[in-house]
């Protein structure tokens, strides 16, 4: 099979790794030169991957079987509706299904109106003088939240990028006095988690859930970013996400998909759904309607029992074969190397001497994103996330271990969280869930939402037992 993988960062390179692997040819469209990439596709097109019309014309000269949408951008410009126009069957939803992602106000509107269980308590306030009064009837920390797209990097937590109320306040009304949509929602005390799933015709498949590392800086400091790593856990649950816990979260992304195709879209590609673990059982923080970046490379590191061509194609077709589900019981740690001040006031413009040839040799993988490539085992630094390092092992620490170890062949003025994957990080995360759960502890208020909503079953179920 001949796939089109739109897109050129490091979950871009992780997808198109997976499907060569599957025996599947790649050919890329994208407006950097990744060299992960160019060293795997038979042809490459530098053009606008927000462009439905130059997409569509390269995936017509290449005579593409199927065609995998890695970032929002594209989704949010009609990219995978005018590849399905063309006869192309495309993993990645429609434009009017992907506003699950590219607008938290329709997201909330929507699981509101049917009574998805999961949500916080929130106001999304339409009008400059309305936002004291929101913020008032949330009665507690919160979070603004741009309604668009912000890469990550848009939404303001009291108590991380504000202290006082009224600079929150401040900042949503910033927000609306440039014409955007601004939600603001409680702040709520839990871990969060990623869950993603396959979703077609044929039902909801997830894949092993992972937890991203948002912040930039070590102990959860410094400013949101795209991501700076994640792991997941050979039992495809997290030391903290007992499997009750994830089947509510599963639950919450099957309503979800019901409650779009009772407004008539049909859904056929990645669903993310990030989670907060709370008092009160997992809660919605937003979804995202792709594979994440870094939680999509852990996961694609594990697949390769199966066909993934396959898949992928069920997927874009409406019918998935569910043996070809299948993911090795191991763990991951992916780390990211950025440039010094990512997240806050990056430095672009520095090289890397990368010996992906021994980390590979050790048993870890290189992704390659958002760089230049300026000669043999050199790459020069933009200001967004550079390379990513993806290592496996029985037990999370062990392969948080092998990634640090794999550092020692980079060489260049970089910035890495080496706090991801740590036993340290791995106890503290645990014991803040068996706090929070302990019998006796103070709930959290029932989630509201912006019209009547079913609140999600409580569960009694205990974090299983630390083994990352």
């Amino acid at each position: 099979m001949r796939f089109l993988v739109v897109g050129g960062g490091a979950r871009e390179h992780a997808i198109a790794a997976t499907l060569v692997r599957a025996h599947a040819t790649v050919v890329v469209a994208s407006s950097n030169a990744n060299p992960g990439l160019a060293a795997l596709a038979s042809a490459s097109a530098r053009i606008d991957p927000t462009s439905p019309e130059r997409v569509v014309e390269f995936a017509r000269t290449q005579g593409v079987d199927g065609a995998v949408i890695g970032p929002e951008g594209p989704l949010a410009s009609g990219v995978a509706d005018a590849l399905r126009a063309a006869k192309v069957p495309t993993v990645g939803p429609d434009r009017a299904a992907a506003q699950i992602e590219t607008s938290k106000r329709f997201c909330r509107e929507l699981l509101a109106k049917y009574g998805v269980g999961g949500q916080p308590k929130l106001a999304i306030p339409t009008a400059v003088d309305q936002v004291d009064a929101a913020v008032a009837t949330l009665g507690g920390p919160f979070v603004v939240k741009p309604s668009g797209l912000t890469a990550g990097k848009g939404v303001w937590v009291q108590g991380s990028d504000f202290t006082d109320p009224k600079e929150g306040a401040t900042y949503a009304k910033s927000i609306l006095v440039q014409g955007g949509s601004v939600l603001l929602e409680e702040k709520l005390d839990g871990e969060e988690f990623s869950l993603m799933a396959f979703v077609t015709d044929s039902g909801v498949y997830p894949m092993p859930a992972v937890q991203d590392f948002k912040r930039a800086q070590e102990g959860n400091q410094g400013g949101n970013t795209g991501g700076m790593g994640a792991y997941s856990q050979r039992d495809h649950l997290l030391p903290f996400l007992s499997r009750a816990a994830r089947d509510q979260a599963l639950g919450i992304l099957e309503q979800s998909v019901r409650a779009l195709r009772a407004e008539g879209h049909s859904y056929r590609g990645i669903l993310y759904g990030g989670f907060m673990l709370t008092a009160r059982g997992p809660v919605l923080l937003e979804y995202n309607a792709r594979f994440g970046d870094p939680e999509g490379i852990n996961v694609l590191s594990l697949y390769e029992e199966g066909n993934f061509a396959e898949l992928m194609m069920g997927v874009a077709t409406g019918r998935v074969d569910p043996t070809l589900l299948s993911f090795r019981l191991r763990a991951t740690v992916v780390k990211y190397v950025v440039p010094p001040g990512y997240g806050d006031r990056p430095r672009a413009g520095g090289t890397l001497e990368i010996d992906a040839p021994a980390i590979e040799s050790a048993g870890l993988r290189v992704f390659y994103g958002s760089v230049d490539e300026v000669g043999p085992g050199r790459v020069r630094l933009s200001n967004s996330r550079g390379i990513a390092i993806a290592a496996e092992a029985s037990a999370i620490h062990e392969a948080g271990t092998r990634v640090e170890a794999a550092l020692k062949f980079v060489k260049g003025d970089y910035y890495v969280r080496h706090d991801i994957g740590t036993k340290e990080d791995l106890a503290r995360r645990t014991e803040h869930i068996r706090q929070i759960l302990a019998p006796g502890a103070k709930p959290s208020p029932l989630p509201l939402s912006v019209a009547p909503a079913s609140a999600p079953p409580s569960s009694s179920a205990q974090p299983e037992e630390m083994i990352g």
